[in-house]
């Protein structure tokens, strides 16, 4: 058993990551029939159920940076996830607009481990996951997003000119998932942007049950 993660249900092949354990909760009341937690170790709220299409579902928040969703992602991959879609939050750098929604085609890290010095080498996310995202939220739109090691402070000037969204995690997910040899994708809402504020949080709440319900279909 991994030594981070310490199930007290089965993890189901399929799994949504989400940062807060708060809004695990709030998806596996949304998206599960009878979720019953899965782990509560370390504060790593998640749960397991039967998702509306009858196959089964774990929703499992994976805490703040990406040090933090490595490690549950490689926990996860032991213990027999095989796909799965990361449902997080970023700031724009550019245009989108706060409650957009994007599905990442690529992932920058701008410091850490998991930085690259070739944009070339960027993780990218699973292509069939994807594709099936694109085909389910015709209205999200493809995004490339650099991942950081703090959070995005718009005096600090453009972290990178190759992104044109800001998160903490996306980077990380994908270069374990590639390391791991399991199947993952990102879609990501807009919260921040440096001359509009943030996203209510009811209206994240709402984008965020939207962008769920798409994910769970897709997997």
């Amino acid at each position: 058993m991994p030594a981070r993660l310490r199930p007290t249900a089965p993890i189901a092949e399929c799994a949504i990551l989400v940062g807060d354990p708060g809004r695990a909760l709030m998806l596996a009341q949304e998206l599960l029939e009878q979720p019953k937690m899965s782990n509560h170790a370390r504060g790593l709220w998640g749960y397991t159920g039967t998702a509306a299409d009858g196959g089964e579902l774990t929703i499992q928040s994976t805490g703040m940076g990406g040090p933090s969703a490595s490690v549950v992602l490689a926990d996860l991959a032991e213990l027999g996830v095989r796909r799965a879609i990361r449902i997080g939050t970023c700031a724009s750098l550019g245009d989108r607009g706060l409650g957009d929604l994007v599905i990442v085609r690529e992932a920058h890290a701008e410091q850490g481990a998991f930085a690259s010095p070739e944009a070339t080498k960027a993780p990218r996310p699973d292509v069939e996951l994807t594709v099936a995202l694109q085909d389910r939220l015709p209205e999200a739109r493809l995004g490339v997003v650099v991942s950081l090691d703090s959070l995005y402070r718009p005096e600090r000037g453009l972290p990178s000119a190759l992104a044109e969204l800001a998160d903490m995690q996306t980077a990380s997910l994908f270069a374990t998932a590639e390391q791991a040899e399991i199947a993952v994708a990102a879609l990501l809402v807009v919260t921040e942007k440096s001359d509009a504020g943030q996203l209510r949080d009811e209206e994240l709440e709402e984008a965020a049950k939207r962008v769920g319900r798409a994910a769970a279909s897709v997997l």
